[in-house]
C-alpha cells in the first residue's frame, strides 16, 4: 500500500513539472514578430516604401495593431498605415521571409529587407536577404504555402 501511495504522490508531483516543461514547446508564436511588444524593432513600416530604407519611428507616433505597437516617423506615416495596414505591414508577420519558405520562423533585422511586388519582406540578415533575392517569386510562392499554417503549429 505504501508503494502505491508513493507512486501516486510521485505522479501528482510530476504533473506541474511536466506542464511547465511542455508549455514552451506548445506555445504559439505571436502573429506579429515584435520583441518587447514593438513591431519592426521600432522602425516605420511606411518608410520602407516612401524612402526605400529603414527609418526609426517614434513613440510619439505609435499605433497598436494586431497585438503589437508600431512606431512611425511622422503622423502622416501613421495615418497612411491606419488607412491601409495590409499595404505596409511586412509579410509573414515580420518573421523571416526566407525561413518561411522552409516552413520555419526566424527573427528579422530592419536592415535586411526587400520590397517586391508592392510588399515588404524582412529576413534574418542581409546575407539571407541575398539568398531570398535569388528567386523572389519562387520564394514568395513557397513562403505563402506555409503562412499562416506555420503559426498554428508553433
Amino acid at each position: 500500500m505504501t508503494l502505491t501511495r508513493r507512486s501516486l504522490l510521485a505522479v501528482a508531483l510530476m504533473i506541474p513539472v511536466a506542464g511547465t516543461i511542455l508549455r514552451p514547446a506548445l506555445a504559439r508564436e505571436p502573429e506579429i514578430y515584435a520583441p518587447g511588444g514593438i513591431a519592426l524593432q521600432g522602425y516605420d513600416p511606411v518608410a520602407y516604401f516612401t524612402t526605400g530604407k529603414p527609418v526609426k519611428g517614434s513613440p510619439d507616433h505609435a499605433l497598436m495593431w494586431r497585438g503589437a505597437t508600431w512606431y512611425f516617423a511622422s503622423a502622416a506615416s501613421r495615418e497612411a498605415f491606419e488607412m491601409n495596414p495590409q499595404a505596409y505591414a511586412p509579410q509573414y508577420g515580420g518573421y523571416c521571409a526566407y525561413a518561411m519558405t522552409k516552413g520555419a520562423i526566424a527573427p528579422t533585422v530592419p536592415d535586411a529587407f526587400a520590397v517586391a511586388g508592392g510588399r515588404l519582406y524582412l529576413t534574418y540578415s542581409t546575407e539571407v536577404r541575398a539568398i531570398w533575392e535569388e528567386d523572389v517569386a519562387g520564394n514568395v510562392a513557397l513562403a505563402n504555402e506555409h503562412w499562416p499554417e506555420i503559426m498554428n503549429k508553433k
